[in-house]
Formats: structure tokens, sequence, C-alpha cells
């Protein structure tokens, strides 16, 4: 790992989100036109209220010198599964900060939470998210299509295994 982006790792540190963040992240600015469909998961009926009381799920602030650039979500889907969901802050977008708080999450995720499985669904227009996931070593499983906001949109189904995630994290302790 090249030693800025150690120093940036470091900088970011993943707690339990808050009431306070909720109100945060619903007042952040819209995201640019190239995520505008995204958008909804920021605001007031978005994620936070949709995941708010589910069983055994996991809501995370991502700071940086204190402060809020991302939430994430890991959602139970069933024993030892979880649902991961990620939303940067609109003006941290394409800076590397997704792959960082990605890689914590599952730091947690498969370290603290013993989860098994982690999957997602990513729409298939994100290809820079679509290649993040897969360099962290998420599989593609297949693709659904949902209604969001009442518009059909096209999704890819990804997901990474503990023992996966363990075995490439061992290799790459190895090479450093």
């Amino acid at each position: 790992m090249p030693r800025e982006q150690m120093r940036t790792n470091t900088m970011i540190q993943l707690r339990p989100l808050t009431a306070e963040d909720a109100a945060t992240i619903e007042n952040w600015p819209k995201y640019p036109a190239e995520f505008d469909d995204l958008d909804y998961a920021l605001r007031q009926d978005g994620w936070l209220a949709e995941f708010q009381d589910w069983p055994n799920t996991w809501r995370f602030s991502a700071e940086q010198s204190g402060e809020l650039i991302a939430f994430i979500i890991l959602a139970t889907t069933a024993v030892g599964e979880a649902e991961f969901r990620i939303a940067l802050r609109p003006d941290k977008t394409g800076q590397g900060l997704g792959r960082i708080i990605t890689s914590q999450t599952m730091e947690k995720g498969f370290g603290e939470i013993d989860l098994t499985r982690i999957h997602l669904i990513v729409r298939k227009n994100n290809p820079r998210a679509i290649q993040l996931y897969h360099r962290l070593g998420f599989t593609l499983r297949g693709e659904c299509h949902k209604d969001v906001n009442q518009k059909p949109t096209h999704f890819l189904i990804m997901d990474l295994q503990q023992d996966d995630y363990l075995a490439a994290r061992a290799i790459a302790k190895t090479r450093r």
C-alpha cells in the first residue's frame, strides 16, 4: 500500500451512526449529474430511514479528520449474511475513499461481526463501483431489476465470502 494511501486510510474511522449523523446526511448537497439517480439514498425517506428499524443491522458513519464523509449499512438477510450499502458525501466521490471505507467495512463484517457472506447490488450503469467491487474480491452472481423511484433499474448482484476475503488478506500481508 503506498504511503499516502496508508495515511488516508488511518485518517478514516468507522463508528456507529448517530441521529445527528442522519440529520447531517439528509442535508448533504445533491450528487453530480453522473450520480443523480443515487441521490434518493441520502434523503429523508432514503436508506437510513429504510434500515432504521431492521433487526441485526449495523449502520456506520465514516469520518475523515472529524468530518462525516460517508455512511455504510450492513443489513442481515440470513444467518451469517448481510447486504452491504455505502453512500459517500457527494463532494467526496472519485477520491478513492470508497475503496478504503469498503475495505474497513469488510474487516468489521468478517472480523468483528463474524459474517460468512456479504453481498450487494450495484447499478449496471456504475462501472467505477463495479470495478471497485471486483478489485476487492466480490464475485458477480447474477442480475436483477428493481423499481427505484418508480423507474426500472438494472443491477448486478455480487458477493464476497468470508473464506475468500481472509485468504486474499493473508496473501496481501505476505506481499508487504
